[in-house]
C-alpha cells in the first residue's frame, strides 16, 4: 500500500524535487572491518571518535504508531481509473484525501490526474488536480490531501519524503452493501447480481446473527466438557455482549418484530406506488 500512495498522492501545488535524506544512524547497521588475513586486533585505535548515540525504535512504522485507515471507495475508485485509462497508459495517478487525527489517517476519497510519462521523467497536470481539490472542498470541507511528509530546511529547499505505513480495511455501514455484493458476484457464474429486497436483507441479517449464535453456543458447551480450554478474553467479552442485550420477554419481542415488519411493509408499498404514480404522470406528459 505504500506504493499506492506514492502513485496516488501528488501535492495540489508544485513540488520541488525531492532532496536525498541522509540514511539515519538507526538505519545503517553497525559492521567490523576484518583484514583479509585474520580477525581484527583486539585494541581499537587510540584516535577512534563515538559516534552520535542510536535513536529508539519507533513503535510503529508511522512515527506516533498511527495507520491509515482505508475505506472500500477508494479501491474502487482505483481499479475504476486504471480501467478506463488511456491506450497505452501503465498506470494512473491521483491525489488522496480524508482527515488526520492523532491516531489514524483515514482517506475516505480520491480522484485521478492526468499526467505524460516518459522513460526518464512523469508530468503530472497540477491545474486539474488543484481544481479538483477546490471542487472537493465545496462538497467535504473537512477532508484534506494526504501523501507525503515534508522534509527539508524551513526557508530553503523543502521535498517530501515517502514512509511506510500500515493499512487497515474499515467502512461506513453504506459501504458494507457494496462490499456484499462485491463479494457475491465472485461466486456468481455471470458476474453480475441484483439488489436484494429489504425483506430479504432482513433474512441473511437473521440467518447470519443465528449462525453466530450457534458458534458460541458450541463453544460454550465445549469450555463446559473439556474439549476446549477457557479463555478469560473471551469469556468477558461474552459477558459485556450478553449484559448488552435489553431483558424483553418473547412474547413482547414477536409484537414488537411484527410491527416493525408492518411498517417496512407498508413503507415498501408506498414507495412503489409513488413510483407507478410518477411514471403514469410522465407517460401522459409525453402524449
Amino acid at each position: 500500500m505504500a506504493a499506492v500512495a506514492q502513485v496516488s498522492s501528488p501535492s495540489p501545488s508544485p513540488v520541488p524535487a525531492p532532496v536525498p535524506a541522509a540514511p539515519s544512524p538507526a538505519a545503517v547497521p553497525p559492521v567490523a572491518a576484518t583484514p583479509a588475513g585474520g580477525a581484527a586486533p583486539p585494541v581499537p585505535p587510540p584516535t577512534a571518535v563515538p559516534g552520535p548515540p542510536v535513536p529508539a525504535a519507533l513503535p510503529g512504522p508511522f512515527p506516533g504508531g498511527r495507520v491509515v485507515r482505508l475505506h472500500p471507495v477508494i479501491l474502487a475508485s482505483i481499479v475504476d481509473s486504471f480501467e478506463r485509462r488511456n491506450e497505452g497508459a501503465a498506470r494512473v495517478i491521483g491525489t488522496l484525501l480524508g482527515t488526520v487525527d492523532k491516531l489514524s489517517v483515514e482517506v475516505t476519497n480520491c480522484f485521478s490526474v492526468p499526467h505524460n510519462e516518459s522513460e526518464d521523467e512523469v508530468a503530472v497536470d497540477m491545474e486539474f488536480a488543484k481544481n479538483m481539490y477546490e471542487l472537493h472542498k465545496k462538497v467535504s470541507p473537512s477532508e484534506i490531501i494526504l501523501g507525503c511528509a515534508p522534509m527539508g530546511v524551513p526557508g530553503k529547499t523543502m521535498g517530501v519524503m515517502f514512509t511506510p505505513l500500515t493499512v487497515k480495511y474499515v467502512y461506513y455501514d453504506t459501504e458494507r452493501i457494496g462490499v456484499d455484493l462485491i463479494m457475491k458476484t465472485c461466486l456468481s457464474p455471470s458476474r453480475v447480481i441484483g439488489l436484494s429486497s429489504d425483506l430479504q436483507q432482513v433474512g441473511a441479517a437473521s440467518a447470519r446473527i443465528q449462525d453466530t449464535l450457534s458458534t458460541v453456543l458450541q463453544y460454550a458447551e465445549d469450555v463446559l466438557s473439556g474439549k476446549v480450554a477457557a479463555d478469560n478474553t473471551v469469556g468477558r467479552f461474552l459477558m459485556d455482549l450478553i449484559n448488552q442485550v435489553p431483558k424483553i420477554s418473547p412474547e413482547d419481542f414477536e409484537t414488537m418484530l411484527n410491527s416493525n415488519i408492518n411498517d417496512l411493509l407498508m413503507v415498501t408499498y408506498l414507495a412503489n406506488l409513488t413510483q407507478s404514480q410518477i411514471a403514469l404522470n410522465e407517460k401522459l406528459l409525453s402524449l
